[in-house]
């Protein structure tokens, strides 16, 4: 039976969102799930819904860190905030997975000075998960890009083993036999982008884990070009708040239609249906939240907005990765490299 620790102060709607995900979850599996945070406001909340208190512990942590605080200094002014405390469960083994909602920053600060990495890891990756157009031999309409945050620079070993991360999570959570692995570049010839990705190039084509197709052009990125797409993680950023705000002009120039033409507003009518469907295929809420890569646990960063429904499968993904030993198979897949780089610098000496 897992135990997964969910920070409950973390979010825009913290606790009430994290707790009721929780509760929901309670309901509807066997999970063992620690709620992290204020016991008196917590409490407070599972009194207003259905829960199965069996399965629920309260943990205290009277300190968050908000949003709009530098994380370091949030960290480090405050001991026993729910992310800290959260962290330190997982990394005492008390946890099997971690859940937060709360800042980006602060969870991947707070992951880096207390849970152990995967051996042979020194870069963490935030992977986002993305709809994509159809892509060929897969059901599955969503990617991962990796990292999009955690680690600004890379070295080419990195960006392999982000590889190996990526390649892990779609394997096993997304059940895609043998994902297609690209690599993030400003063209597709292998000699783009200066010495580090040419490096990456090779050691991913060289890899016999990888399914590598090569480089992966930013056009690729919403084409569904490669189950997983590799880069660094200011590119990866860059690249995810362009399409959040290219989809926020999008509803923008169609509210703006909707009030030009009567025409436009009937087509739109008509597409209604459409747009619902797609609006639940891109809905974050249904995938959970994004994986934290490279630590010895399970990590889900579930969205800042996330309500009850999006928590609660961001605690089920977080099980799902704790079951099907994702952060295991990053690790054997590591150590492989490792051991092949050994015997080829033992050979060449």
């Amino acid at each position: 039976m897992f135990r997964i620790a969910v920070d409950a102060m973390g979010g825009d709607e913290a606790p009430r969102e994290p707790v009721r995900g929780a509760a929901l979850v309670s309901r509807q599996t066997e999970l063992r799930i620690a709620l992290v945070g204020d016991p008196e406001r917590i409490e407070a909340e599972l009194s207003q819904v259905e829960h199965e208190r069996s399965r629920i512990d309260i943990v205290p942590a009277r300190h968050v860190v908000h949003q709009d605080e530098k994380p370091r200094e949030g960290l480090q002014s405050k001991p026993d905030a729910s992310i800290l405390v959260a962290s330190r469960l997982l990394a005492a083994g008390e946890a099997d997975a971690l859940v937060s909602a709360g800042s980006t920053g602060a969870l991947v600060l707070a992951s880096a000075m207390v849970v152990p990495r995967i051996p042979g890891v020194q870069r963490s990756a935030l992977a986002a998960v993305y709809p994509t157009q159809q892509r060929a031999n897969n059901p599955d309409r969503f990617s991962l890009l990796l990292d999009v945050g955690a680690t600004v620079r890379c070295r080419p070993t990195d960006l392999l083993f982000f590889a190996y991360m990526g390649h892990a999570y779609a394997s096993r959570i997304s059940k895609v036999a043998r994902p297609t692995v690209g690599l993030l570049n400003m063209g597709s010839e292998p000699t783009k982008g200066g010495d580090d990705l040419c490096e990456a190039h090779r050691l991913m084509r060289d890899d016999p884990l990888l399914n590598f197709i090569g480089n992966v052009e930013g056009n690729g990125i919403p084409r569904g070009a490669a189950d997983v797409i590799v880069c660094e993680g200011f590119v990866g950023n860059v690249t995810l708040k362009m399409a959040e705000g290219v989809n926020e002009v999008f509803k923008s120039l169609g509210k703006w239609a909707f009030k030009q033409s009567l025409l436009w507003k009937a087509g739109l009518l008509l597409l209604s249906g459409g747009l619902r469907r797609l609006k639940d295929v891109t809905d974050y809420s249904e995938y959970g939240g994004a994986p934290l890569l490279g630590f010895r646990a399970p990590i889900i960063k579930a969205h800042g907005r996330s309500r009850a429904t999006a928590i609660g499968n961001a605690i089920k993904v977080a099980a799902k990765a704790t079951r099907d030993d994702v952060c295991g198979e990053i690790a054997e897949a590591v150590a492989s490299f490792e051991a092949r780089s050994g015997d080829a610098d033992h050979q060449g000496s």
